[in-house]
């Protein structure tokens, strides 16, 4: 009788470990909110297995930074700032597209070109982006 309710008890906790690691199972996808503004700020590319980031040079001086804004609609808009040859003022360009996430993958299209790229990080304040490649950006909040 001592061997029979050891072995149920012994089912039981297999049973209940089994179980409650199917539901903590993300697939390696973080939790962090993709959607929002990210405002560009470094880009780079792997050299000898270490990423070589700078800031990103597409972003003027004297101008805020350039952004990609990710709408819970799905639609991305591309923010480009920019400084006309006789003008001291910023003026801003935007593309609109769409953009879907597959697990860990972004690939946003815009005017019937798409890209897809890896998210290597995101978290509340970084989404870090790579394609195929190697390029690196780096958007902050």
């Amino acid at each position: 009788m001592k061997k029979r309710s050891l072995m149920l008890v012994l089912i039981a906790f297999i049973g209940i470990f089994a179980i409650s690691c199917d539901s903590d199972d993300n697939e390696g996808e973080t939790l962090a909110p993709l959607q929002g503004k990210w405002k560009l700020s470094m880009v780079g590319t792997v050299v000898d297995g270490s990423e070589q980031l700078t800031n990103a040079p597409q972003n003027e001086d004297g101008c805020e930074r350039d952004y990609m804004d990710l709408r819970a609609s799905n639609v991305v808009v591309f923010g480009d700032y920019t400084t006309p040859v006789l003008s001291d003022e910023c003026e801003l360009t935007t593309t609109e597209g769409t953009y879907v996430r597959s697990h860990n993958n972004l690939t946003t299209t815009i005017g019937g070109t798409a890209m897809t790229q890896d998210i290597v990080n995101l978290s509340l304040n970084e989404l870090k982006l790579r394609d195929d490649a190697g390029n690196i950006t780096v958007y902050t909040k």
